[in-house]
């Protein structure tokens, strides 16, 4: 077999570029980071006829001019790794917006294929495309395809394959007026000469850059030779000069119009697309007249929401009720068969409890995902974007904070790191450090099943209700407390925002499978490796160092205090004993010490010190929280004959009551984000001064608030 072919997905967000690498490469893919940065990157694999194709998924970007992290990467990839084939994917229902990008493809001088994709909306909206003209006049292939369903693929791979083999790679100039033409002129032959760049970038796109003041571009040019860049930065700034006494325009907008000039120019030339129903009303803008409607959206929102958790506890309850039965019965049966010691204790307690008390909760995740799943493909988490924006400002965040926020965990499910990450889009410094400590409030994947084992255990015929609320309280104090940032630490004027809203969709099965799975399996595979680790941690230290030689002594002696008695409820007798030495022996505990040293302090929100060596481990993953009270759960106070579940011990446990179960769900939701976002923030912001803000602002506002839900609660006699 030859060398794989090296092709790079590339195009606008919402052309469908994620769907056709899901389309070919299915389960086959690997999801990353690129090299020095935190945007994702997906590889993947496909055999077409013989010819392994390596497929890389770009990040989704308007244009290669770098003003952004995914543009910058987009753009340093296609120079420094070189592709056989880029494909670039065009929504074809919005042609001369997506075209703009494969001009500057044509610029960069890429091996180029064309793919239409949504050739078939394009059709409903009534506009016709003549792919032979359009491949004629942009001097590269066209391929219409609807990436959905597959059609059209195999010609697509036909074609990537007989471009990867031509070795002509031609790169196309582009007209952008006299004034910039001069000076490409002047600064293409000093480029030339001195060979700056030239074995990354033609020269002539290189003299394009420095003309549109590509800080990337001149800072490598300046460090290769600093007196050359100078000479072509200062014809730069003369140009610029010009063109602002002359058009009152910056050359980068001069070169941009021309850009679309030259696409508008295909477009137009012999009729490459026609529109046969003139002022249609597309069924996406019929259908956002209702969902982003001022009143009927958000209330629509509200229901879809709402819906999802009804969905999601509706469905999931059985398969829950059965894996918790399965290690119910494998705690049994490892009780049984296993000697009394440490590697039982470790089993039982450390592994079976408390992994499969977080792996119990897998079909709740897997059903919320397909939720979230359906939302995010049919288009409508863009719609949910768009109605917060106003709302985003009152509190003094920018509107692309929202799709942090929604990643978080927004709808619940998300994860606070790629939130955190994602607030980097945000131009102003004051918004995006606003916007990164506020994310993580919002209920994340990990929080997810400690919420829904506290919701189960007392409000179990609520549960769909009181995740929205749970939903609906994380969005008002995370804006809540983003307003009193930009209040106090933070102060300045929120910048404009501006959204494309993509077409609606209706989504794939393999699509819908595919981002599931993904995210399901990160979860199962956190709770194998994660979770495992710190659970084995914390029975160890919920084990050690044991009880004094003395004590053992003392419960030994009642044992046989009972055994001598004969009495006829002698074995309900010793297993109160057992339960009393297990009890005593947690307190004694490395973990059972520190929890007994807070209680102090956490009993004005109603939290035992049980409850505090859960939260404890907390810190360091929100999973570990589960996991460690089912550990603590079963080493303290459980008949090992009666294996109840941690929610129904939870549920009667004499130091649980639904007041104390909402203050614990408040500091839940809102205590200090786990180690890893915490290290996320630290990244993002540039200094660890902030994540540890971060960590203590949140559990002082969580504690506070828990006091408050416990002690106003008791007060009414509602626990």
């Amino acid at each position: 077999m030859v060398d794989a072919v090296h092709v790079a997905l590339a195009g606008n967000p919402n052309a469908g570029k994620t769907t056709l690498f899901n389309y070919l490469t299915g389960a086959r893919q690997h999801v990353g980071n690129y090299p020095g940065v935190t945007v994702e990157k997906k590889e993947g694999g496909y055999l077409y006829e013989g010819q392994k194709i390596r497929i890389v998924d770009l990040p989704g970007t308007y244009s290669l001019t770098a003003y952004s992290v995914e543009e910058l990467v987009a753009r340093d990839y296609l120079v420094n790794e070189q592709p056989d084939v880029v494909v670039n994917i065009v929504d074809a229902s919005n042609l001369e917006r997506n075209l703009y990008l494969s001009c500057q493809f044509l610029e960069l001088g890429v091996p180029l294929v064309i793919a239409l994709n949504m050739i078939d909306v394009a059709e409903k909206r009534g506009i016709r495309i003549d792919t032979e003209k359009l491949s004629l006049l942009t001097g590269v292939p066209v391929v219409p395809i609807i990436a959905r369903t597959g059609k059209g693929v195999e010609k697509l791979l036909e074609t990537v394959q007989a471009v990867s083999r031509a070795d002509a790679r031609p790169q196309t100039l582009i007209r952008y007026g006299v004034d910039i033409d001069e000076a490409l002129r002047e600064l293409v032959p000093v480029i030339e000469k001195h060979e700056l760049l030239i074995e990354t970038y033609p020269a002539s796109w290189t003299a394009l850059k420095i003309l549109e003041n590509d800080e990337q571009v001149v800072a490598k040019i300046m460090l290769k030779n600093m007196d050359i860049g100078q000479r072509l930065i200062d014809r730069s700034e003369v140009l610029a000069r010009h063109l602002q006494d002359t058009l009152e325009a910056y050359p980068e907008t001069v070169i941009a119009d021309h850009r679309y000039g030259f696409v508008r120019s295909i477009l137009r030339q012999g009729e490459v697309t026609r529109v046969t129903e003139q002022d249609r009303l597309y069924a996406s803008e019929q259908i956002d007249k209702v969902v982003t409607n001022r009143v009927v959206g958000p209330l629509l929102m509200a229901a879809v929401l709402l819906g999802l958790y009804s969905f999601t506890f509706s469905w999931s309850g059985f398969l829950v009720d059965w894996l918790g039965m399965f290690f119910d019965l494998l705690g049994g049966l490892t009780e049984t068969i296993l000697p009394d010691g440490p590697v039982k204790s470790m089993i039982v307690s450390g592994v079976i409890d408390g992994v499969g008390g977080v792996l119990g909760f897998v079909p709740i995740i897997m059903f919320m995902f397909f939720g979230i799943a359906v939302l995010e493909d049919s288009g409508y988490l863009a719609r949910v974007a768009f109605m917060m924006d106003k709302i985003f400002h009152f509190f003094g965040l920018h509107g692309s904070s929202v799709m942090p926020f929604i990643i978080s965990g927004g709808i619940a499910g998300g994860c606070a790191v790629p939130g955190v990450l994602a607030a980097r889009t945000l131009r102003s410094p004051k918004e995006r450090m606003a916007t990164l400590l506020t994310v993580p409030f919002m209920n994340c994947g990990a929080k997810l099943p400690v919420l829904t084992l506290i919701i189960a255990a007392f409000f179990p015929n609520h549960q769909a209700r009181y995740m929205f609320l749970a939903t609906l309280i994380a969005w008002l104090v995370a804006l809540m407390a983003a307003k009193f940032l930009r209040m106090t630490l933070l102060r300045g004027e929120s910048t404009p925002f501006v959204m494309e809203l993509p077409p609606y969709r209706v989504p794939t099965g393999k699509g819908l499978l595919i981002h599931t799975w993904e995210r399901t399996w990160q979860y199962v595979k956190k709770a194998g490796t994660v979770i495992l680790g710190i659970s084995i941690l914390l029975w160890a230290m919920m084990t050690y160092p044991g009880l004094p030689s003395e004590k053992v002594a003392e419960f030994e002696a009642m044992r046989q205090q009972v055994a001598a008695s004969g009495s006829t409820d002698g074995t309900t007798a010793l297993l109160r004993i057992d339960q009393l030495e297990a009890g005593v022996g947690l307190r004694h505990s490395i973990a059972g010490r520190m929890g007994m040293a807070l209680e102090p302090i956490s009993r004005f929100a109603g939290f035992d010190w049980r409850t505090n060596i859960a939260l404890v481990g907390g810190f360091a993953a929100k999973e570990v929280i589960v996991s460690t009270l089912g550990t603590a759960y079963s080493l303290g106070a459980v008949d090992s004959e009666n294996t109840t579940s941690l929610k129904d011990r939870l549920a009667g446990d004499r130091h649980w009551n639904p007041i104390a179960a909402l203050a614990f769900l408040a500091f839940i939701m809102f205590y200090s984000p786990c180690f890893v976002t915490v290290v996320a923030i630290a990244k993002e912001a540039g200094s660890w001064k902030w994540a540890f803000f971060s960590m203590g602002f949140n559990t002082i506002f969580a504690f506070g608030m828990a006091v408050g839900i416990f002690q106003l609660g008791t007060l009414l006699g509602l626990g």
